[in-house]
């Protein structure tokens, strides 16, 4: 165990905005927090999820609703906190630790607002190593665990706890729809999780991963390098495409950001567009109309200057883009797995063709 140091906090928020794919919710307000947080002397401690005992409990925690909403409605530590206490008292039993659900996005910092409230210390783990938009889409739905209980809270003091379901989709229905009535914005504590289920089937290491990434743009910007290209050289990436943005259809429904972006090709690209469709994240990229990309490869659209990522709430006429893709954790690419967050899960008629090859689809569930 360790500590995450106050200088670690811009990198993991660079970081996990590119790891976000689009969604997980602007980092900037959370990392504001955590900074004052830090200023008043707080401080928030990194563990393994190997130095957890089989039968600890674990919060897994999120903000849920729709990224623009987001932007709209101040992060708070105590809304972070509230859904976790909530949960305690139901379950009469303290956690051991927080994690993150997702590490993309301003998800990644939730549970280090939980921990520097409670004094809890945060998993280095998550359960999709990006950010999806459904409580199906994570590596503990994919093996099949149990999905509840789950609790939602919102700023105007409205709890509500999920008990029971039928499954992982009806668990994404009955929150989405409380999300929903609570103004598309709350704050979860999803099904607690025993330290040998993170073990077994957490996602590890992503927080650190996130940070390494951030760490390694910020420098490259810092000493005049191509940000991009750092990005792709730490993350194992591969570029896809650069173009400037031309057309956004966007709305916000159900509890989710959904459209499409097209971009016109420059530099090697000039000529081609690229069309990218997003529900929260980004899921499906086409280049001249063939498929080019899809979930659960993470597509990336980044600033091609900055190297800062480029949330779905934020894409505007006329930005210069540089598109690419991330390989997945193993999991995400095994058969439960693509039919959970494949492309047909978001509504895609075609198959997943990954970019990386066969290697990265040896996962434990099948």
């Amino acid at each position: 165990m360790h500590a995450i140091g106050k200088d670690d906090l811009e990198p993991l928020a660079v970081g996990a905005w590119i790891l976000g794919t689009g969604g997980g919710g602007s980092p900037y307000l959370s990392w504001l927090n955590m900074r004052r947080l830090y200023a008043e002397g707080a401080s928030v401690s990194l563990m393994s999820p190997d130095e957890l005992a089989d039968d600890d409990l674990v919060a897994v925690v999120s903000n849920m609703g729709a990224p623009l909403v987001g932007q709209e409605r101040l992060s708070s530590p105590d809304f972070a906190l509230k859904p976790v206490r909530m949960m305690e008292a139901y379950l009469g039993r303290r956690f051991r630790a927080v994690m993150a659900l997702e590490i993309g996005g301003g998800n990644a910092f939730q549970p280090l607002m939980v921990a520097a409230m409670s004094g809890l210390p945060v998993v280095d783990a998550d359960s999709m190593g990006r950010a999806y938009p459904e409580a199906q889409m994570t590596s503990f739905a994919i093996a099949g665990l149990q999905m509840f209980p789950c609790a939602v809270s919102d700023i105007r003091d409205n709890d509500a706890l999920v008990t029971r379901a039928a499954s992982w989709p009806w668990v994404e229905r009955i929150t989405r729809s409380i999300c929903v009535q609570m103004g598309s914005i709350a704050a979860t504590c999803k099904a607690p999780r025993t330290g040998r289920e993170v073990k077994q089937f957490g996602i590890h290491h992503t927080t650190t991963r996130a940070i390494t990434l951030g760490r390694a743009v910020r420098d490259a910007r810092a000493r005049h390098d191509d940000p991009v290209a750092a990005a792709l050289d730490t993350a194992g990436g591969k570029m896809l495409f650069r173009g400037r943005i031309t057309d956004v259809e966007r709305e916000t429904s159900g509890g989710f950001l959904k459209g499409r972006v097209r971009l016109a090709g420059l530099d090697a690209d000039r000529g081609s567009r690229l069309d990218v469709a997003f529900r929260n994240e980004y899921s499906a990229a086409w280049r001249d109309g063939a498929v080019l990309a899809s979930t659960p490869d993470l597509i990336c659209l980044l600033d091609s200057v900055s190297g800062d990522a480029i949330g779905t709430e934020s894409l505007r006429y006329g930005q210069r883009i540089s598109v690419l893709a991330l390989p997945c954790a193993p999991i995400m690419r095994t058969p439960r797995g693509i039919e959970n967050v494949g492309p047909r899960a978001f509504g895609h008629d075609f198959d997943h063709v990954s970019l990386f090859g066969d290697e990265s689809a040896k996962g434990t569930v099948q």
